[in-house]
């Protein structure tokens, strides 16, 4: 991994842990109010705002580490050099979706100007709904980056799906003491 996206990464890691701890911390303190008697209304708002920027973040975190959806068992019964094209052609149609997820996400933005949420009416809209767009282009970030490595190893023909599937079979045959 090069020194961009490390700092990705790291950067989407702490964002995401951030993100678990606090829904957590509104999980529970829902929880606790309702046991009280003291309902919090917010609650409901905020911790699907919560959830869905975690989904988008976590699916960029995924597609750097290339652990997302894919398709390597179908590219890889592919003959070289179609399946080279084939993997540029999907990688495109990816990044494509995503930019235009992102184009619209912002369209979305703007028609929501003004707009408040209905519990904290002092959070605007725009903020909660920016995961749109930000989470699509750093999916698009994400994929870009790790891009050169994956189309190496598929051009290849080394699954990345099969690989951390078998190192795992592997590890779990070592700890039951048999050998492959």
């Amino acid at each position: 991994m090069n020194r961009l996206a490390r700092a990705v990464d790291q950067l989407l890691v702490w964002f995401i842990l951030f993100q678990m701890i606090a829904l957590t911390a509104v999980v529970i303190f829902a929880v606790v109010a309702r046991i009280t008697g003291n309902s919090v209304s917010w609650y409901d708002e905020i911790a699907a705002i919560q959830l869905s920027w975690l989904t988008y973040y976590g699916g960029a975190y995924a597609a750097l580490h290339r652990r997302h959806i894919g398709f390597d068992t179908v590219l890889l019964k592919i003959s070289m050099p179609l399946r080279a094209y084939a993997v540029i052609f999907a990688e495109s149609v990816v990044i494509g979706f995503f930019l235009l997820l992102a184009y619209t996400g912002y369209q979305v933005l703007v028609v929501l100007e003004g707009d408040y949420l209905v519990s904290l009416t002092w959070i605007p809209v725009q903020l909660t709904q920016s995961v749109i767009p930000i989470g699509a282009l750093l999916f698009v970030l994400c994929e870009t980056l790790s891009f050169p490595n994956y189309f190496k190893k598929c051009c290849a023909g080394i699954s990345l799906e099969h690989s951390e599937i078998e190192e795992e079979v592997e590890n779990e045959l070592a700890k039951a003491g048999t050998k492959p």
